[in-house]
């Protein structure tokens, strides 16, 4: 099996660890070539390489740093809840058996516009 198709089955803290080790067994110059052959950015190499030099701290079950990611949408607009609330009070509908089951007849397109009509200061896509 090549080594690209290697590294590509691998999850991002693997691939990360193994650009880094088949780079350490190349002189100077290595991280390039891996770089290139792996078609990968050499700073995640450097990356690798700091990993392995501490590698009993590097969190066995996890891909990433706990907090690494993108945020919800949720976690960085305040009052996001109310304005999502104000925008669908008007065109929702419910069970009247069971209060907990309500639905919109809005799309996601829709909704996405009219949060922007209210908020101006966000932008929201779906």
């Amino acid at each position: 099996m090549p080594m690209k198709q290697v590294y590509d089955s691998f999850s991002e803290k693997d691939r990360r660890i193994y650009a880094a080790i088949e780079a350490k067994k190349l002189p100077y110059g290595g991280m390039s070539y891996i770089s290139n052959i792996l078609d990968c950015d050499i700073n995640m190499i450097s990356r690798g390489l700091k990993e392995l030099k501490h590698f009993s701290h590097v969190p066995v079950n996890r891909v990433r740093r706990k907090g690494g990611g993108r945020k919800k949408i949720v976690d960085q607009l305040d009052g996001i809840d109310n304005l999502f609330l104000s925008v669908l009070e008007n065109h929702t509908a419910g069970d009247p058996m069971d209060e907990q089951l309500i639905w919109t007849d809005l799309s996601a397109g829709e909704i996405s516009e009219l949060l922007n009509k209210k908020g101006a200061m966000w932008e929201f896509q779906w």
